[in-house]
């Protein structure tokens, strides 16, 4: 089945089963109150940064802090999200990581082949959607990859989702657990091969690799061949046959480790076999410059980090918030902190899609634009490419990159994951992938907005009836 349609049957069973809960009586999530999460937090002091040789004094992690914000246009935003992050979250942020940013699909998979490749101890495979694909350079697949590092004695071990990968030929499953691959289907769509509480709504969404527990790639990116296309300047339009663009990071350093948590959690909640006796936790040493958090969301009334993550550091920004999201269905909350914050003058602009999985999804989107243009919010539409990346740049200083849209699914029914990287030279990057990705796109007027048709108005009215769903 074509990933666009597998997504789409996934998305929209998701939604089914969302309506069916709440016809019996189980009812719908909701996001939490961010503002006043904000309002209890105690005006920010110094963040607490946790080193391979222990936390840093308050006065090191002040003066650490200062200089990052000094560096983006005197912005305090920085000391104010990183005081609410903490307060909802329990992962640290860590001191001197390197951190690469891989713009897209291919980069994607040849820095997975490479580390894969390299791997000595053990590989930890996480990702919604998992098939087969090739490397651009040999040809070499990664199932028959990971069965080689598995016969060589590498541990390997994968996390699939259900509804993700319901497209995935069973055989390619049993070929790797055939191969001493040891393999987890997430919450499956089988109530009766459940592992604890079936609950069909709740995905595992994220994309995380951990390698030999020193090198951790996440993102957006699927395992699927969809992603192997040229991106840039393409000027096809037929839907089957342009390239979908996402992004992820690599990263090495002590952050890896919470990478390894958040894996290992979602295995033992899963109730996976015992795992191999391998060294899961290395002593990890210093690589780079970057700060990094990595924020992972469950589903629970106090456990939607990523969206308190997204919400409170657009509160905060100064100067600009440039974001860009395949999955655009905002909560009433979303919408008023983008509208604010343009209001005071933040240049805030959207990348949004023209093309998606999901056409529901893309109209619930475009029910807002009004409201988001005449607010002062800039808006694009990605052409020749379905988006599906998830990342943000704020003030020259905070990015994120992960797996969370900004949608009702990834926010309260998810499991997803975000790395918040604190740095001036990756901002610099995530800001001239933002500029060029806006070549590709066409800005949405408000004059030409309201001048559109009456059936596109009325499939955002179609798609913000079922927002609560998508």
């Amino acid at each position: 089945m074509p990933l666009i349609g597998r997504t789409t049957v996934g998305r929209l069973l998701s939604g089914l089963m969302l309506l069916f809960s709440a016809a019996l009586g189980a009812g719908c999530a909701t996001t939490p109150k961010v503002i006043e999460v904000m309002q209890k937090v105690p005006p920010p002091e110094h963040p607490r940064i946790s080193t391979p040789e222990g936390l840093l004094s308050p006065g090191q992690s002040k003066a650490l802090i200062e200089r990052l914000e000094h560096g983006a246009e005197h912005t305090d935003m920085l000391s104010r999200q990183l005081a609410v992050m903490e307060a909802v979250s329990t992962s640290p942020l860590s001191k001197g990581n390197k951190v690469m940013l891989l713009i897209d699909g291919p980069a994607t998979y040849a820095a997975m082949f490479k580390v894969i490749g390299n791997a000595q101890d053990h590989v930890n495979l996480e990702s919604y959607i998992f098939e087969d694909v090739k490397d651009a350079t040999t040809g070499q697949s990664l199932v028959d990859l990971l069965l080689q590092k598995q016969a060589a004695g590498i541990s390997v071990n994968l996390v699939y989702d259900s509804v993700g990968s319901m497209g995935t030929p069973a055989a390619l499953f049993k070929r790797l657990r055939d191969g001493g691959v040891q393999v987890i289907e997430f919450n499956p769509i089988n109530p009766l091969l459940a592992h604890g509480n079936w609950r069909i709504t709740q995905r595992d969404h994220r994309k995380i690799l951990i390698v030999d527990g020193r090198i951790a790639i996440t993102g957006g990116v699927n395992i699927s061949e969809v992603y192997s296309g040229e991106l840039f300047g393409v000027k096809e339009e037929k839907e089957e046959e342009i390239p979908w663009r996402d992004t992820d990071v690599q990263i090495e350093g002590p952050a890896v480790a919470e990478f390894q948590k958040l894996f290992l959690d979602t295995w033992h909640r899963e109730k996976g076999p015992k795992l191999a006796e391998h060294t899961y936790f290395p002593t990890l040493k210093e690589e780079g410059n970057a700060l990094v958090k990595v924020v992972g969301n469950t589903p629970g009334e106090l456990n939607r980090n990523t969206f308190i993550m997204y919400l409170s550091a657009i509160a905060f920004a100064e100067n600009y918030a440039h974001l860009t999201t395949a999955y655009f269905v905002p909560d009433r909350q979303m919408v008023q902190v983008l509208t604010d914050a343009a209001g005071r003058g933040v240049d805030v602009k959207l990348i949004l899609p023209r093309h998606s999985s999901s056409w529901l999804a893309l109209n619930a989107g475009r029910y807002h634009y009004s409201k988001l243009l005449q607010a002062g919010v800039k808006l694009y539409e990605r052409r020749n490419a379905v988006l599906h990346a998830k990342t943000a740049v704020i003030d020259g200083v905070w990015s994120t990159v992960g797996s969370t849209n900004m949608d009702f699914l990834s926010f309260t029914k998810n499991d997803e994951m975000n790395a918040i990287i604190l740095s001036r030279q990756f901002a610099d990057e995530m800001e001239k992938m933002f500029i060029r990705d806006l070549q590709d796109c066409d800005q949405i007027k408000l004059e030409g907005w309201k001048e559109r048709p009456l059936v596109p108005r009325i499939k955002e009215w179609l798609g913000n009836l079922f927002s609560d769903w998508l």
